[in-house]
């Protein structure tokens, strides 16, 4: 676990210094002035949330119609984060930045026995979405070689499902900024099946209601996803 998700790190420390498409904004002129101040300077800016989806939907969906589950949960990440401002801005290097689009970045198991990391752009279309993640998870697979986005604001996911996880808490560290949602195998009971998530965020990106109503966006997003 700790070898994984030392891997997530360096590929989102390497992002830092990679994405030159996004605009510097003045923290001053936007609504996270007062948090810039407060926690851009800390030595722990991130804050995990951990909270239980009903995922019985998105279990239904992946079977009848030959889905993905994890690419079903990306897009319904995707979806929930688009339609909260935060999630375009991002402090990094010591300024705040805008962007005008976000991706969804997972983690792939590759050919040779490793890990890849791949991000797909957002497009609200699930059957393009879907398309697009067969597609450049399926070629990252073979060919061992992550697929970046630098125009993008990424949202990081990993899935672990070789168990069931309760909860996972990533490195708190100043290289690594971008929100990421992480999960184990999902669970199944008698009348529903649940899935317990992490999210990490940086302070600066959004507070804790910002996050909480992420969080309860990705639970309706699930429950009303329309095939």
């Amino acid at each position: 676990m700790v070898v994984f998700l030392w891997f997530i790190f360096r590929i989102f420390a390497l992002r830092i210094f990679k994405q030159r498409s996004m605009k510097e904004i003045n923290p001053k002129d936007t609504t996270r002035a007062d948090a810039f101040e407060m926690w851009m300077q800390s030595p722990n800016p991130m804050v995990t949330f951990i909270k239980t989806l009903d995922v019985s939907r998105l279990v239904k969906i992946s079977r009848r119609k030959g889905l993905k589950f994890n690419m079903l949960m990306c897009y319904c990440i995707g979806r929930a984060a688009s339609g909260v401002k935060e999630f375009y801005m991002l402090p990094v290097g010591g300024k705040l930045m805008q962007f005008d689009s976000i991706a969804v970045n997972t983690i792939v198991n590759n050919s040779r026995g490793g890990i890849s990391s791949c991000d797909i752009a957002f497009s609200g279309d699930l059957w393009q979405f879907n398309s697009d993640y067969l597609a450049l998870t399926n070629s990252t697979a073979e060919k061992c070689e992550s697929v970046f986005i630098d125009e993008a604001m990424i949202i990081g996911t990993s899935a672990m499902v070789a168990t069931e996880l309760d909860g996972i808490v990533n490195q708190y560290t100043d290289k690594f900024l971008n929100p990421m949602v992480m999960w184990g195998r999902y669970r199944k009971g008698w009348f529903k099946t649940t899935l317990p998530i992490s999210f990490q965020f940086h302070h600066v990106q959004m507070d804790g209601a910002h996050a909480a109503r992420f969080l309860e966006k990705v639970q309706g997003e699930i429950d009303n996803l329309k095939i």
